[in-house]
């Protein structure tokens, strides 16, 4: 793709109507394809890898991970490129340099941060990861421009190609590595390899190169918003690596290997498939913030669908999590199946709260987003501080409350811009909130009734418990969406969500704005279940958080 034209202009896609809902269903579809293709890939080299190395192998890696994790990403230029009405190649370049140059700076600084960290952590191996790893922020500083500039484009479909094989290319080293003796050495090798692929690829497929820095207007307002969302995504990422960094301090290396290796699958859904698709999202819902109505209607949409995938999959994960870990680990990891269950409920939860953040970056609040980012870490510190007396158990129990406890206020606060008020997002929300709940606790109470199921041993049965458990509740839980909807909308809506995503699918035809929901006017939103849940009417899915574990 050549992102600009002879005048330096950016050569614009579609900017609303059927063309615009078509990119964005089909990148949504294509995003969720090469996402579960690199969860697989990622499931495949857990299973290979936990038993290849020891819990503290992951643990001592995650020591130094937990802090460059912080400068890697720069989030705030994709948001920029993704949220400007206009952008040209001039100030594409001008972001680019100053990216870059910020990834060299912070390269050189962590690098030398790493006898401070191995004194924090008290393990000396924790110093020459720190500058091993350290390469990571630089490279990733090199492939941000190029790749926002495809999701401005709306190539969704190379860009998550692109993210898939850079998996698969860091699963694959990291493991031939750990079949060489290499030790803890082949997670941070397969961490470097994801990064140096990433770039190389995003290079490729955006042939773009930066020119020379200039004095360029819109060049300032642009930073200063990188500078907001850059803030606020800092806040969350030591909201959500403070207790990696609480783990390791006080109890050590072991116990924080098996807190990272659970965590890691509680995130996984989340990081996987929902947050690759805060692009499509915000990409696609900054072209309708002039429409608050329309932009309203297509948001309570997505978040539908959010809700139905988010709350059945946390409560599969919980019934079923002991038997998962058993199966994906192996033997020697039967504390991070008892972390796993305490997360597990979180892992819906965690889908919507993250679904605030649309708003924030799409309406181009981002000042709002970093002062609510100030909250949520303040909260969830509390929370990992009334936690830690219960070692790891209590900081996974903790995740689950903090989601609890802030998703609520988190979108009060995200829509008050756009009127949209909290009401409208619990009445979307909650009847598949006690669907998931009705439905795992029916399962539970059920299986209890076949004890020779849970005597059956090894894999074997971890299999037989998991595929049983998990088509029962699957079965209830679609059954309780049903009976409370009063109605099968929801999952033909879903379903046909599913065929539009798919190459063969067709889109709808065009929504006029005019068509928006008329209670808007009032305040009141009717639920997606009234209206229709399809995202081809122009909502789309997106996603939550950032993935904190790439590579590793």
């Amino acid at each position: 793709m050549k992102p600009f034209d002879q005048s330096g202009k950016f050569q614009t896609v579609a900017e609303g109507g059927a063309e615009l809902r078509r990119l964005a269903v089909r990148g949504a579809g294509a995003t969720v394809f090469s996402q579960g293709v690199s969860m697989a890939v990622r499931m495949v080299g857990t299973v290979i890898l936990a038993r290849l190395l020891l819990p503290a192998d992951f643990g001592v890696v995650a020591m130094a991970v937990s802090f460059s994790m912080l400068f890697t990403g720069f989030p705030g230029f994709t948001e920029a490129v993704l949220q400007w009405e206009t952008i040209d190649r001039y100030q594409a370049s001008n972001l680019f340099w100053v990216c870059t140059g910020v990834g060299v700076l912070l390269t050189a600084g962590f690098a030398a941060s790493g006898s401070l960290l191995a004194w924090f952590y008290g393990d000396p191996r924790v110093e020459l990861i720190v500058v091993v790893v350290s390469l990571q922020i630089f490279l990733s500083s090199t492939e941000n421009l190029h790749v926002a500039l495809l999701q401005r484009a709306m190539r969704f479909p190379q860009v998550s190609a692109n993210q898939a094989v850079a998996q698969a290319v860091s699963v694959a080293v990291s493991i031939l590595l750990a079949f060489a003796g290499w030790g803890y050495w082949a997670l941070v090798a397969g961490a470097l390899a994801f990064r140096l692929s990433r770039s190389i690829g995003a290079w490729y497929l955006c042939r773009w190169i930066p020119s020379l820095p200039r004095r360029k207007p819109g060049t300032g307002s642009m930073l200063r918003f990188v500078l907001n969302v850059y803030g606020r995504f800092n806040i969350d990422y030591l909201a959500h690596n403070m207790d990696n960094v609480l783990v390791g301090w006080r109890f050590g290396a072991q116990p924080l290997g098996f807190y990272k290796k659970a965590y890691d699958l509680f995130a996984l859904p989340s990081s996987l498939v929902m947050q690759p698709l805060q692009s499509v999202a915000v990409s696609a819902l900054s072209r309708l913030k002039q429409d608050s109505a329309l932009y309203r209607r297509y948001l309570l949409r997505a978040l539908a669908v959010t809700a139905l995938l988010g709350m059945g999959l946390g409560a599969d994960l919980t019934l079923v999590g002991h038997d998962l870990i058993a199966l994906l680990l192996g033997r020697g990891w039967e504390a991070s199946g008892q972390i796993f269950i305490l997360l597990g409920p979180g892992v819906g939860l965690m889908f919507l709260y993250g679904a605030h953040s649309w708003i924030h970056l799409s309406i181009g609040s981002a000042n709002r987003f970093f002062r609510w980012g100030v909250v949520e870490f303040i909260v969830t510190c509390l929370l990992f501080a009334l936690g830690l007396r219960w070692g790891p158990e209590g900081i996974a129990l903790a995740w689950t409350a903090s989601y609890g406890l802030l998703i609520v206020p988190a979108f009060w606060y995200a829509g008050r811009p756009i009127r949209l008020g909290a009401n409208p997002v619990i009445s979307t929300v909650w009847r598949y909130l006690l669907a998931a709940v009705l439905a795992g606790g029916a399962s539970a109470e059920m299986m209890r009734l076949l004890p020779w199921l849970g005597a059956l041993p090894g894999a074997t049965g971890a299999i037989a418990r998991i595929a049983a458990v998990s088509s029962l509740f699957g079965f209830l839980y679609l059954a309780a969406v049903v009976v409370l909807h009063g109605s099968w909308a929801p999952l033909y809506q879903f379903a046909k969500l599913v065929r539009e995503t798919l190459p063969s699918g067709r889109t709808s035809r065009a929504v006029p704005s005019g068509a928006a929901n008329a209670g808007d006017a009032g305040g009141v939103t009717p639920t997606p279940v009234q209206e229709g849940m399809s995202l081809s009417d122009g909502g789309v899915p997106a996603g939550v958080g950032s993935s904190l574990n790439e590579g590793l």
